[in-house]
């Protein structure tokens, strides 16, 4: 009898290659450990409209983190559950009063599928309309009433850590805050106590899998507490190194198959 394992992916820079799309070898091994009882699930930022495509390619019939955790649910199981803990709209405009005495190129908006942009932002339109989400432009203060999944604001490096500094100051009690890895110079900002790690804990309780036996994969900081949580946290060779010291093994790169060479390994699935 096989002991049933977690496998839990975050998408950009681990399971997805750099060009974005899931390589021939790792969707191979992937299904190989779903026939031996496995269960494959997705645990990323992004919205689910944009990672749908991937859970669709890869046919799973498994819960889904989206949004870092603020949002947890499971796309073909309407009773699952439905997990989803914005930010308070409040604190959503505080923060946009708070930003205007820094420089910054854009504040972002998710409520769920509506995206707000508080410049318009061709670039980033570009990004976001993945799914097409519904898109509104204009100052957030006035434009956003729901409270948002979550928040991005767009900087210049200068400038991200002192926004950072800020929002740690003010908001530590209300807010968890991430950085995107360059080129991009983004805060990510979701509900205070929110993280991968919440989302995959409701799937493990649901097949009943203690962390002893998930196996989770990341390379950001938005991927700490899901690798931390994880019996084997598995950073990919790409990792910032914060990952790489606190997870319990490191795998070879994004672009290298690192997702699949080690559940194969691990699994033993040759």
């Amino acid at each position: 009898m096989v002991q049933k394992h977690l496998i839990a992916l975050d998408l950009d820079g681990t399971l997805l290659k750099d060009d974005k799309t899931i390589s021939e070898k790792t969707k191979l091994v992937l299904n190989r450990a779903r026939e031996n009882g496995h269960v494959v699930m997705i645990a990323t930022g992004r919205p689910y409209r944009s990672s749908e495509m991937y859970y669709r390619e890869l046919e799973l019939d498994s819960p889904i983190v989206n949004f870092n955790g603020a949002f947890t649910h499971h796309p073909l199981q309407n009773g699952w559950g439905f997990y989803h803990e914005p930010l308070d709209v409040k604190v959503a405009k505080d923060i946009v009063d708070a930003c205007r005495s820094f420089q910054f190129h854009n504040i972002i908006a998710e409520v769920m599928d509506d995206v707000y942009f508080h410049y318009h932002d061709q670039k980033l339109l570009d990004i976001f309309s993945f799914g097409n989400p519904k898109i509104t432009t204009g100052d957030l203060v006035n434009f956003l009433h729901d409270s948002p999944t979550s928040m991005l604001i767009h900087t210049e490096e200068d400038q991200l850590q002192k926004i950072r500094a800020h929002l740690a100051e003010v908001h530590a009690e209300v807010i968890e805050q991430r950085s995107w890895a360059a080129p991009w110079h983004v805060i990510e900002i979701i509900k205070a106590g929110l993280n991968k790690a919440v989302g995959l804990k409701k799937a493990a309780e649901y097949y009943d899998i203690p962390a002893d036996r998930i196996i989770a994969f990341g390379d950001e900081d938005n991927d700490l507490e899901m690798i931390e949580y994880a019996g084997h946290g598995i950073a990919m060779g790409n990792a910032i190194d914060t990952l790489k010291n606190i997870a319990n093994d490191v795998t070879l790169t994004n672009e290298e198959d690192g997702v699949a060479a080690y559940i194969e390994d691990l699994l033993q699935l040759k």
